[in-house]
């Protein structure tokens, strides 16, 4: 991994490829999604050949990784690379109604914070269940920057390592959405990749030394969040933007429209250019983006793709520096 090798190669992991596909979505993030859209969506990402898939329980309470699961199962698996997370374990809620979380299901079950070994192990093996898989390739620490980071270091990280170690997973991880607590986190651990969500993006870029240092500790990077919450998902950035999932304040669209009319300029459309712009980096192995249908998966696998000129990266990294 890292400088070592070619940013797309996990070692023993093989390629994950450009592009993943993430989970949260079909989870019903937001909104509900039928079931066939829903395995639609993971059999167009298959389709467009996509092998990196990430999920979590936290997902719709499980029902990612069911879904997800349905449509992976049935394929050689061998030919493809699944991860999901650890540190929540769900729960039976007798109390019912909808889950409060932002996902669109009944809340039949509830999330507990456990990064204990023993906690750890049981999401591993519910997990297991729930995707019907016989193994996963790569366990991520969920949210330690949300819950508890003290705990995630000294217990859910070496409990991480212990699994790798036993071969029950291939390589280990943290999820997170903070630069500086993934810092601590590879400082702590022997980490083979940091999930980072929306903190390596077109629009911004941590000011800790964070992917510099991912380099030295042959710590892979997967970018999540390309797309700051969608506020670089669109050609033209409309005023009800989101980012960092809520209404994106006066300053931040302003800047993201600067980013639109530089890219505009080079004939490029700036989700093309925030969906390829973390892999410029040579820590990043992966960007994986999420889809709620077919369509969402063609245009990113699609954009992936586009070629973009030199000339807009250096005027991008110029406007930077203004």
């Amino acid at each position: 991994m890292g400088a070592a090798m070619n940013s797309l190669e996990l070692g023993k992991l093989g390629k994950l490829g450009k592009l993943g596909f993430g989970g949260a979505g079909i989870g019903n993030l937001y909104r509900a999604i039928p079931d066939g859209e829903a395995l639609a969506t993971v059999l167009a990402a298959w389709d467009a050949g996509i092998r990196y898939f990430d999920t979590a329980p936290h997902y719709g309470l499980g029902l990612s990784e069911q879904r997800l699961g349905a449509v992976l199962r049935d394929k050689p698996r061998d030919e493809f690379v699944i991860s999901t997370k650890v540190g929540r374990l769900l729960q039976p809620n007798p109390s019912g109604g909808q889950d409060p979380e932002g996902f669109d299901v009944p809340a039949s079950s509830r999330r507990v914070w456990d990064f204990s070994e023993a906690g750890i192990r049981r999401s591993m093996e519910d997990s297991l269940e729930r995707l019907g898989l016989g193994h996963v390739d790569i366990a991520y620490l969920h949210d330690p920057d949300a819950h508890d980071l003290r705990a995630g270091i000294s217990q859910g990280l070496p409990a991480l390592e212990k699994l790798r170690s036993e071969g029950v997973v291939r390589a280990i991880g943290v999820g997170i959405n903070s630069a500086e607590a993934a810092l601590e986190c590879i400082e702590a651990a022997d980490l083979d990749l940091v999930m980072l969500a929306g903190r390596y993006t077109l629009l911004e870029q941590p000011s800790v030394p964070l992917l510099d240092r991912c380099v030295e500790r042959s710590t892979g990077v997967v970018s999540v969040g390309a797309y700051n919450s969608g506020l670089l998902a669109r050609p033209d950035v409309p005023e009800n933007a989101h980012y960092n999932y809520d209404q994106a304040p006066p300053d931040v669209l302003e800047r993201a429209r600067a980013l639109a009319a530089i890219c505009r300029d080079f004939g490029v459309e700036l989700p093309t250019a925030a969906l390829q712009f973390p892999l410029r980096h040579p820590a990043v192995v992966n960007v994986t983006a999420g889809a709620t249908s077919p369509e969402q998966v063609t245009v990113n696998a699609a954009r992936m793709e586009a070629t973009v000129p030199e000339e807009l990266w250096n005027a991008l990294e110029a406007a930077r520096h203004d």
